[in-house]
């Protein structure tokens, strides 16, 4: 007889049904708690950020004429790249077929700039003031060349989809630090910005994680979440009354079904209750003062715009939002590379730099971590294979800059290094699950320990892969 059934023996009926009783009850109060915590243990270790804001570029901003310097571009202009390097890596159907493939020098001048010396580019006046408060990793390298399954691979850790992204694993992981908000909120430029790609809502998707981590698409102009208001005029006593029954309804079918998703959608209507107080206070700017948006500039007014979507990011960190995506596009510069690429520094110079400055000047960058890159980055040579004042890059996967700020990693590091034509990775090479890693890592999260069990098979975001990159963080 083992311990469990020399225990029942000595029960008796009584002792027995209080036991069992008692039991079911703290089953039930874990459940309960579980809805407004997390689906695992909240942290692994102690972290140092509490949030994420991720400033995706996509299209593959150049790292060659914004972050990484290289003099050696101007003295082999026009000489083809592979006779001076080894080809690693596929090329895409835009270039694989050319006889050479001309090296192009950078028509923009770089600067050193801060006591950390980092370099930038005159396109970049102000992320250039603020190099001492971010670190720069210029050696990212990623596995796709191609811009979906790049970016779902930068976004999910998988080129494939069907993966949970970033943001579904950072709720799943640790829950909500605001009952009145989602813990994953996506923000998307408006506007024809030329050379923009896709955005697919599985980007932010749940993946096979239950679908209340799935982000939740925030609207530009006065109605951020569609279908959010009543027009029926109820008052909220009405609604609420309302929504009790129709909660009662879906508990019985989730008695009945053991669905996941009844589950869901009972989280959901409850989030959009709370919502219509809070998404209205949130998305009102009238008590910005004018220095707000003499930070971020004039389009900060304007719902929408880049630096709009900054500035609700900021809002939103404050209000405790666990991951906030913003999503810039028109980065994708085959072609007329210099009349493109200003205009989307324009577009997102200032109000990169001014998220990272209010976030400072606030006490919040501290456990804040701001990112801000593309999925991939761009050749040394001409995409058409031709030398023209009016060049373009194509994709380029093997070397690319990332800038991180805030939550621990170390202000004012230049980390990593790329060979003289940034063709690829010579010195402290990042990877995509590296840099996953070492972001869950400062969120107090081991990622080989988040894992979700699925078809028989425990994933995780960086798969099998990634390593915390020590030498950022301290």
């Amino acid at each position: 007889m083992n311990e469990i059934e020399s225990t029942l023996a000595r029960m008796s009926r009584r002792q027995a049904i209080k036991t069992a009783v008692g039991g079911l009850g703290s089953m039930a109060l874990g459940s309960l708690l579980a809805k407004e915590t997390t689906a695992s243990t909240p942290y692994h270790h102690r972290p140092t950020a509490r949030r994420v804001i991720y400033l995706f570029q996509s299209g593959g901003p150049s790292q060659l004429d914004l972050f990484d310097y290289k003099p050696a571009l101007k003295k082999f202009h026009g000489k083809d790249i592979f006779e001076y390097v080894q080809q690693k890596g596929r090329l895409t159907g835009f270039t694989d077929d050319h006889k050479i493939h001309p090296i192009i020098n950078t028509q923009y001048s770089f600067k050193q700039h801060g006591e950390s010396g980092s370099w930038a580019s005159e396109l970049l006046p102000h992320m250039s003031r603020i190099v001492d408060d971010v670190c720069t990793i210029r050696s990212v390298s990623t596995t796709p060349v191609n811009h979906d399954p790049a970016m779902t691979f930068m976004q999910t850790g998988h080129g494939l989809p069907g993966r949970p992204s970033i943001g579904s694993w950072l709720s799943y992981g640790l829950g909500t630090m605001n009952r009145n908000l989602p813990d994953f909120v996506v923000l998307v430029s408006s506007g024809d910005l030329g050379n923009m790609q896709p955005l697919n809502g599985r980007l932010w998707g749940n993946g096979f994680l239950p679908g209340r981590h799935q982000g939740v698409r925030f609207r530009s102009g006065s109605d951020p979440v569609l279908y959010l208001n009543d027009p029926s005029g109820k008052t909220l006593r009405e609604q609420r009354q309302m929504l009790d029954v129709i909660n009662e309804l879906n508990e019985q079918e989730l008695k009945r079904s053991g669905n996941p998703e009844v589950d869901t959608r009972i989280d959901q209507y409850e989030m959009a209750f709370r919502m219509q107080t809070s998404i209205p206070e949130m998305s009102d700017l009238s008590d910005e003062p004018e220095s707000t948006f003499k930070l971020y500039g004039e389009d900060a007014r304007e719902p929408g715009t880049y630096a709009f979507n900054c500035l609700m990011a900021r809002r939103l960190a404050e209000r405790d939002v666990r991951y906030i995506q913003l999503y810039h596009s028109g980065w994708d510069h085959h072609f007329d590379l210099p009349d493109h690429l200003p205009k989307r520094c324009k577009e997102t110079d200032q109000a990169s730099a001014a998220l990272i400055l209010d976030l400072k000047q606030r006490g919040l960058l501290d456990d804040t971590i701001v990112v801000w890159g593309g999925e991939f980055g761009r050749t040394a040579f001409s995409q058409n294979g031709k030398v023209a004042a009016s060049y373009g890059r194509d994709h380029h996967a093997n070397c690319f800059t990332k800038i991180v700020a805030g939550g621990g990693f170390k202000a004012g590091l230049n980390y990593g290094e790329t060979d003289e034509f940034s063709y690829q990775a010579i010195r402290d090479e990042v990877t995509v699950h590296d840099l996953h890693a070492t972001i869950l890592h400062q969120l107090g999260i081991d990622h080989e320990r988040l894992t979700y069990l699925f078809q028989g098979r425990r994933y995780r975001l960086t798969d099998v892969h990634g390593h915390v990159v020590r030498e950022l963080v301290g």
